[in-house]
């Protein structure tokens, strides 16, 4: 036995890291809440107008994505009761992947349960020890996960600074990598801006790369009847979406080539060791896709809304970030002063979390603010009304 253990007190690393996280106002609780519509929660039993959620088209809650969920729940069972490729690919899964590939006019598509399942388990299938990734500053962790998985070597350019990224590319063809990756994401999940996806194909042409975009924030709500901003490109050879912000519900996909479809069912662990999507979140899907290309007018008044609110917030002299989407950060800098705000707004009956390092950068806490196409303007109006009183006091 190694005597440097202390086995009485082997959870000591435990206690000092929660310790040190509520020192510094970055420990984290659960906190349950009933969601009474797509907009209001109810929290330890009082009714709060949610500014939090990725439901920026209220679809969770819309009684046809809901009724189709019901119907499949009925006709094939609580669950996939197996693995892709065991016995768990239905002919909804197949028939759900025919429709989004052509939907974003791609030669294929391939389910996943989550996004973040599938940006850990892709990345380390499509690079290795030998190869170079090329990354945004600021990327989800899903994407640093499987880039560290991966065992690539890796550099970040400077957030959407393209330049700077071809900078990198022009140093690294001249190197001995057995093939060199782009990805980044299309929508920037913390900060609301966008990236130049126009530009990111033309490099990855020029250079020869692979692209991997990860367009979870767009789909829904941007590009050509909702469809992200990845739809009808070519040039890029993944990208991904999720189910769980848009559209309401749960899970994720990739479109890519055929090919590229058959490596991954051979080569991606994490397509190949689960448990295949329900039957319920299948139909909950196939219908949100059936009513999204219907939603131009829900779209534009989203993103009417947001102009609206950034331009209100920059006159009351809050730090905005420049956005281009339903996510509206507010950077406090401060992490006591985040939270502060974030309790003051929920003491007057909005909820709007506090987003703290390491999520993003230190001395850039802040206040996430999403919208939905579900805001009213009173909704909308009450929320600056609040953080005019909170600025000006």
């Amino acid at each position: 036995m190694n005597s440097d253990i202390n086995q009485n007190n082997k959870l000591e690393f435990v206690e000092r890291e929660l310790q040190e996280r509520e020192k510094n106002n970055y420990l984290r609780q659960l906190n349950p809440i009933y969601p009474k519509d797509a907009i209001t929660i109810v929290k330890n039993g009082k009714t709060l107008i949610n500014f939090s959620s990725n439901d920026y088209l209220g679809l969770s809650k819309h009684p046809k994505i809901i009724a189709a969920s019901q119907d499949y729940l009925n006709q094939y069972g609580t669950g996939a009761t197996a693995s892709r490729l065991v016995t768990g690919t239905y002919d909804i899964h197949e028939k759900l992947e025919e429709k989004i590939a052509k939907l974003c006019n791609k030669e294929a598509a391939l389910l996943f349960n989550t996004g973040f399942q599938a940006n850990t388990t892709i990345i380390p299938s499509l690079v290795n020890k030998k190869s170079l990734v090329l990354c945004d500053r600021l990327v989800h962790n899903s994407i640093l996960q499987g880039i560290l998985l991966s065992k690539a070597q890796w550099k970040r350019y400077q957030h959407n600074d393209l330049g700077h990224l071809e900078t990198l590319l022009k140093k690294a063809v001249s190197q001995d990598y057995n093939r060199i990756l782009i990805v980044t994401e299309t929508v920037f999940s913390m900060e609301g801006d966008q990236s130049d996806v126009d530009t990111l194909i033309q490099l990855s042409q020029q250079y020869n790369t692979l692209l991997y975009l990860d367009d979870a924030h767009a789909l829904g709500i941007m590009g050509e009847k909702g469809m992200g901003l990845i739809a009808n490109k070519s040039g890029i050879d993944i990208s991904l979406g999720t189910f769980g912000k848009a559209l309401g519900s749960f899970g994720a996909f990739i479109t890519t080539s055929k090919l590229m479809r058959d490596y991954l069912i051979n080569c991606c662990p994490g397509f190949i060791y689960t448990t295949a999507l329900p039957p319920a979140v299948i139909g909950s899907i196939d219908a949100a896709f059936d009513t999204i290309p219907s939603l131009d007018k829900e779209r534009k008044y989203l993103l009417q809304q947001v102009d609206y609110v950034q331009n209100k917030l920059i006159n009351l002299g809050y730090k905005v970030a420049s956005s281009k989407s339903p996510i509206i950060p507010v950077i406090i800098g401060n992490d006591k002063k985040t939270l502060e705000l974030s309790q003051y707004l929920e003491k007057n009956g909005i909820i709007a979390t506090a987003i703290r390092p390491p999520t993003v950068p230190r001395n850039t806490a802040r206040i996430r603010f999403v919208l939905s196409s579900q805001h009213q303007p009173e909704h909308i109006n009450y929320l600056i009304h609040l953080l005019k009183q909170y600025h000006e006091s």
